[in-house]
């Protein structure tokens, strides 16, 4: 799955730009057994991986991350070999966690989502907006919590205003969406 993945992740590259994104892989495997995985996926996935990836040999960055699969301790023709689980970080600019997707080594991470994700999280940070279920660019959003009404109908007068549904769920247009 990895060699398909981080061919998405480089075909990807004008998109984490739009976004200020800086992608970074990890890996068990040597930096030498890098250079011929890197050949294969330019040559499988018709791109050119255009970001690094860290060779975690002796699984230390992976165990302080917990992302060692214990399910392969015992199974398999590799018994006691350790697998890690694939996992997708978000971290902020202010070196945050933001979010962590797990997914078992035999599913593919789904890239819109993470795209979704990462627009979501950047204009939370910037309207101090929430997104709703199944959220999309240019759907609308939801004031946050801690927001009082009467700052929220100032915040996205020109969105509006808000449509209070109840007195915690309060929807307002996509900000990013205003025109000035």
């Amino acid at each position: 799955m990895c060699t398909t993945e981080l061919g998405a992740t480089a075909k990807l590259q004008p998109e984490w730009a739009k976004r200020g994104v800086k992608v970074l892989g990890l890996s068990v495997d040597s930096a030498e057994d890098h250079g011929r995985w890197i050949a294969d996926i330019n040559e499988t996935q018709g791109t050119t991986l255009n970001f690094p990836i860290i060779a975690d040999k002796d699984r230390q960055v992976s165990m302080l991350f917990g992302m060692l699969d214990a399910t392969h301790f015992r199974h398999g023709s590799s018994l006691g070999q350790t697998q890690t689980v694939r996992n997708v970080y978000i971290i902020s600019p202010s070196k945050r966690v933001e979010l962590i997707l797990s997914y078992p080594a035999h599913v593919g991470r789904s890239f819109d989502e993470i795209l979704r994700v990462l627009d979501a999280l950047q204009l939370s940070t910037k309207y101090r907006v929430a997104t709703p279920v199944n959220w999309r660019p240019g759907d609308d959003t939801v004031v946050l919590p801690f927001i009082s009404d009467e700052e929220a109908e100032r915040m996205f007068a020109d969105q509006g205003g808000l449509r209070k549904v109840r007195s915690y769920l309060r929807y307002v247009r996509d900000p990013s969406l205003r025109r000035l």
